[in-house]
């Protein structure tokens, strides 16, 4: 069950991966940033971290359900913090939005993924809801001058 302490202790444990220095900042820089963020965005906000180690550890928060993995849409996956436990059903899943100006992906989290009712014989095991378009700071700088572009 899900303690509601979000440090990047607790969750490894409650996921039952042990906290190592380098487990710890990859893990704050992703409940840090807010967002999806991107392998390349994690090496950049963690220079002092080799790639291999951001690779390997981005794997094992996958296994043990501490990370979601996005399809953005591009050629690259966006990782995510899941704040339910390990053997709990993922309940926190929501909407996700993907500029396709700035190339950041938001959450929607008030928005959870809309219920949907699969043929029979289909077992789902993943769903992902993402969104396109332009987030409103790339819809103001770029679209100021001519609102008729953007819907």
């Amino acid at each position: 069950m899900h303690t509601h302490d979000d440090t990047p202790e607790a969750l490894m444990q409650e996921h039952g991966i042990k906290p190592t220095a380098n487990r710890i900042l990859i893990l704050k820089a992703l409940l840090q940033a807010g967002r999806p963020l991107s392998m390349t965005e994690i090496e950049t906000a963690l220079e002092s971290v080799d790639k291999s180690i951001i690779s390997r550890t981005l794997t094992l928060f996958r296994e043990h359900r501490l990370l979601h993995a996005l399809a953005d849409g591009g050629d690259s996956s966006r990782y995510e913090v899941c704040h339910c436990g390990e053997a709990e059903e993922d309940s926190d899943r929501h909407v996700h939005f993907h500029c396709d100006v700035c190339g950041r992906t938001f959450c929607f989290e008030q928005l959870p993924i809309p219920a949907v009712d699969y043929p029979s014989g289909f077992a789902v095991e993943n769903v992902e809801y993402m969104a396109h378009g332009v987030c409103p700071e790339c819809r103001s700088r770029h679209y100021a001058s001519s609102p008729s572009n953007v819907a």
